[in-house]
């Protein structure tokens, strides 16, 4: 495979898991006419001694791609369990990892019992130089290692200001480390969760190195390039929607006629999703989930077995899951899902007729929330704010998301429901959004892609972050709680054909159609030995080569300005 626009460069691979396989395929030939690194991000995949779980990610770069110069973190977890530890002997820290600092601040201020291991006027720095997007606190929240306090999966810890600013700092520098010492021309990527792709988008900004990761459309397989993390809307991508606009009805055939088709459709479920969870409305037997849990078990033995993996768990509970609670963790979710997917005492069945909002719930930790917006992370709150603004007579319908089902502490949803004008609705009532959406007054999400749905199907939506999508006639971005009632007093119908079709037409401009799941499963496929690479594998291949390109070469012509203002590119 020979690029075009990639000859002579530098090209630096973020990797991260699952999403580093189709890059290698990449690194492998982008390699021949140009040096290629790869940074791989995640604390327990790269320190961990070679197992299952990241034998096929960056043990495939180690040992099957010499030409690939490598990066990974794992000196900085070891500098991180060291340094906390040093802080915890000397008393900066209580059993439970909470910090003590603040109890004998007032009577030691100069004792160093009281600072952590991080280096606060480092950080400083950080935050006057490299906060153009987010500010520290917005930052740490784009990974679930330190937003224990947001979700609920019990196998990571609750962390301390002490740990979140010595991580910060110790990321900080080495991404500076891996800039200076590779000074890549360009940084692909192909997913925004983590703390370091969000340092990594603050560091490449200021420095002027283009970052290109993938911002889904939800048109599709559309996906085009963001060059800040998919935080906020990247302005290149607007003005090509205002341009879109300008067309007619007629140069637009194409989308007036998808979206027209889309709302005689009995089924809109984005076929992006289809076999996966997000499809499921059916419970599991209790022999799969047995079958489910043996493979658990012995995926987790085997993580524990091999290397030294088992005691470098122990060691910090920030950086490492232990075993245990995340078995305990899956088996919860699956039976307590089990039993959501039947009627229960805490969903109920939409009653026939009424008016009511539809407010369709996240996966919670997850970077379309924790990354796109981070101050509506708490769904329980913005229920109880949503139902304070709603008319007399209607109610509020929340749906759980599929995939999150089985591991919400089911205490959420009897808050919830304890709300009066608030129900809980039977998730599998139907088996596809559009009745939802069809019979609503509107919807209310926080980035989720029923308002996108919504609009499509010419209805009034309320969303709290600035997804690509939001720029749609009818898409209502919510910047206070006050403004919640106006917005929701202004659901209904809407004609806005022209704009949805010209938000189609900018995707498609602007990106590519890009598999990225079937991309995944097809080289785990191909490194486990089931397949050999495929014409269609090296197809979908070249499409994403094709969407990495197309960006680049925006950034090459001047497109991609260094002026985005620091609400990441939204209307005021």
């Amino acid at each position: 495979m020979k690029s075009s626009v990639f000859h002579n460069k530098k090209i630096l691979f973020i990797c991260r898991e699952t999403y580093s396989k189709p890059l290698w395929f990449l690194a492998r030939d982008l390699a021949k006419d140009n040096k290629v690194g790869a940074f791989y991000i995640m604390s327990s995949e790269s320190r961990f001694a070679k197992c299952y779980y990241n034998e096929h990610t960056i043990w495939e770069f180690r040992e099957n791609l010499p030409e690939c110069k490598l990066y990974d973190v794992s000196d900085i977890c070891d500098k991180f369990v060291e340094g906390m530890e040093k802080f915890r002997r000397e008393g900066g820290l209580d059993g439970k990892g909470h910090g003590k600092r603040s109890r004998i601040l007032i009577d030691r201020p100069d004792d160093p019992k009281t600072k952590g291991p991080a280096d606060i006027e480092f950080l400083k720095m950080i935050e006057r130089e490299y906060t153009h997007f987010k500010t520290l606190g917005l930052q740490l929240m784009s990974s679930q290692e330190n937003t224990k306090h947001y979700h609920w999966r019990e196998y990571w810890s609750v962390t301390s200001d002490e740990e979140n600013q010595y991580w910060l700092e110790l990321n900080y520098k080495k991404i500076f480390e891996v800039l200076d010492d590779f000074q890549p021309d360009v940084i692909l990527d192909l997913d925004n969760a983590e703390l370091q792709r969000t340092l990594l988008c603050e560091v490449a900004w200021k420095r002027k190195i283009p970052y290109l990761t993938i911002e889904y459309g939800k048109y599709g397989y559309w996906k085009y390039p963001s060059f800040q993390n998919s935080f906020g809307i990247d302005p290149y991508f607007r003005k090509i929607y205002e341009d879109k606009l300008k067309l007619s009805d007629e140069e637009m055939a194409e989308s007036i006629n998808y979206i027209k088709d889309f709302r005689e459709k009995s089924d809109i479920m984005n076929p992006e999703f289809a076999g996966s969870v997000t499809t499921q409305y059916e419970r599991d037997s209790w022999l799969w989930i047995l079958r489910v849990m043996r493979g658990k078990w012995n995926y987790f033995m085997d993580q524990d077995r091999k290397g030294n993996n088992r005691a470098i768990k122990k060691k910090s509970n920030m950086l490492y899951a232990r075993t245990w609670p995340y078995i305990k963790y899956y088996w919860n979710a699956m039976t307590r899902k089990r039993k959501f997917l039947v009627p229960n005492d805490l969903f109920e069945v939409p009653v026939e007729g009424e008016d009511y909002v539809y407010m369709p719930l996240h996966l919670i930790p997850e970077s379309s929330v924790f990354v796109k917006a981070s101050y509506y992370v708490d769904e329980l709150n913005l229920i109880e704010q949503i139902s304070k603004s709603l008319p007399v007579g209607w109610k509020l319908y929340v749906k759980e998301h599929q995939a999150m089902l089985g591991e919400r502490d089911p205490e959420f949803y009897r808050k919830a429901g304890e709300i009066a004008n608030v129900r809980v609705v039977q998730i599998n009532h139907y088996k596809d959004p559009k009745p939802w959406i069809a019979k609503a007054k509107g919807v209310v999400t926080i980035t989720g892609t029923a308002a996108y749905e919504a609009a499509l199907l010419g209805k009034r939506s309320i969303v709290f972050g600035d997804v690509p999508f939001s720029i749609i006639d009818g898409v209502t971005r919510i910047r206070s709680y006050e403004d919640l009632p106006e917005a929701i007093r202004s659901f209904g119908a809407i004609d806005n054909i022209h704009s949805a079709a010209a938000y189609l037409e900018a995707v498609k401009e602007a990106g590519a159609e890009v598999k990225i799941f079937e991309l995944m499963d097809g080289a785990e496929d191909i490194f486990a030995g089931k397949t050999k690479e495929t014409p269609e594998f090296d197809e979908m291949l070249q499409e994403l080569l094709y969407f990495y390109e197309k960006g680049y070469q925006r950034w090459l012509n001047g497109e991609i300005r260094d002026d985005v203002p620091k609400d990441g590119g939204k209307n005021e």
